[in-house]
């Protein structure tokens, strides 16, 4: 079985820029942008209220403080400083989501914070902090959702916090498993057919080809589906009735 989660709620005011409704029917778990890279409360609380009415999962999408760069720019935050962002946005999200009848139920870092955390230990354990601090108004410990092998994910684990490896269908891979940089060429696969291939691949056989054609390990519990893509909610349903007829269950992650 494998998860299917998707960044959702990445608007502001006016603009648009998700089919959250449209997602909210194919996938199993909701990255909800919680107003530093993208979101405004009256998006957030009407995500968390959609997602609550289709019995799907709501996470925190948390970032640098970056509205204008979309939280894609690498930023220098002093860690206690990070770390009390994160509990931020995390509380920010409670909110709605109980007021939609639901909860916080995991944390993932969005953009330039995710590849950040993967190698540098001190914003990862910043990120920890401010989930650990966040636990006090979400009912206990939140599982992290990220890379195989990043020191977000080790980190989280060695004090105790669940974690849930996750992978991407429509992200270039290195041969070290690692994301291939947005601004370098070819990092996101734009062939609606290799994504889906990509999808099957990673669920049901563990494996992705990295840029180069080798084949590389990926062991993920749960897939992403990148809201900002044209077309994200037709790639999200053909991608599951491909994982269908695969044999592969798509369920949210304990």
């Amino acid at each position: 079985m494998i998860d299917l989660n998707a960044d959702l709620g990445e608007g502001f005011g006016r603009w648009t820029l998700t089919d959250d409704e449209a997602l909210l029917s194919v996938v199993t778990s909701a990255n909800v942008a919680c107003g530093f890279h993208a979101g405004d409360p009256s998006t957030m609380r009407r995500v968390c209220a959609l997602a609550a009415e289709r019995g799907v999962r709501i996470g925190a999408q948390v970032s640098y403080h970056d509205l204008a760069g979309f939280g894609r720019r690498a930023m220098d935050v002093p860690p206690e400083e990070l770390a009390d962002e994160i509990a931020y946005q995390i509380g920010a999200l409670q909110v709605f989501a109980r007021a939609a009848g639901s909860r916080v139920s995991y944390v993932k870092p969005h953009g330039a914070l995710y590849l950040r955390t993967v190698d540098d230990s001190e914003q990862a354990e910043a990120v920890v902090a401010g989930v650990l601090r966040a636990g006090a108004v979400c009912d206990g410990p939140l599982p992290v959702l990220g890379l195989p092998g990043s020191r977000l994910l080790a980190v989280a684990e060695g004090v105790g916090l669940p974690v849930v490896a996750e992978a991407f269908a429509d992200r270039a891979y290195t041969r070290a498993g690692t994301l291939v940089p947005r601004r370098e060429p070819d990092a996101v696969v734009h062939d609606p057919e290799s994504v889906i291939t990509r999808a099957v691949g990673i669920a049901r056989d563990a494996a992705v080809e990295a840029a180069g054609g080798e084949r590389i390990p990926v062991a993920a519990r749960s897939l992403c589906v990148h809201g900002d893509t044209p077309g994200a909610a037709q790639l999200a349903w053909r991608i599951r009735g491909a994982l269908a007829s695969a044999g592969i269950r798509v369920e949210a992650f304990a």
